[in-house]
């Protein structure tokens, strides 16, 4: 059900993109003028394991209404673990983020390349309509 179709609700989004894989797919994306929503304001982080979870709630607390965290494949990290350790962070994250009342589903982590620019698209367009929806973020933002 898209109860949010009818209305004039635009997602807020966040998307923390490491510098060697995901961004450079974002890059690749612009360079080949793929149409996407702008929907998602692009953070540019060196490595995904620099990402802290404190980054999520405070993009939540700010305005967001949804996050995307893209980090390199497993193995493909130029800082060897970090995806590693932002996928245990990941984890960890949801479960703070449903005590503060937001829902799991208004979070993504996933692995795009450089040379991903479809895939980066696809997950792109996939949370944008995730997030229309579910609507706003309104419990945290009232707490």
């Amino acid at each position: 059900m898209n109860k949010n179709r009818d209305t004039a609700f635009e997602p807020r989004i966040v998307g923390f993109l490491c510098n060697w894989c995901s961004y450079a797919g974002a890059d690749k994306a612009g360079t080949a003028q793929m149409t996407y929503s702008p929907n998602v304001d692009i953070i540019k982080v060196m490595c995904s394991g620099r990402i802290d979870p404190q980054f999520i709630m405070k993009a939540f607390e700010k305005g967001a209404d949804g996050v995307i965290i893209l980090a390199c494949h497993p193995g493909d990290c130029h800082y060897k673990e970090g995806n590693y350790r932002a996928m245990q962070r990941y984890q960890m994250l949801l479960g703070l983020l449903t005590q503060f009342g937001i829902e799991e589903k208004r979070c993504r982590f996933d692995c795009v390349s450089a040379g991903e620019a479809d895939k980066f698209v696809e997950v792109i367009e996939e949370m944008v309509n995730r997030i229309r929806d579910l609507g706003p973020v309104i419990k945290y933002r009232e707490a």
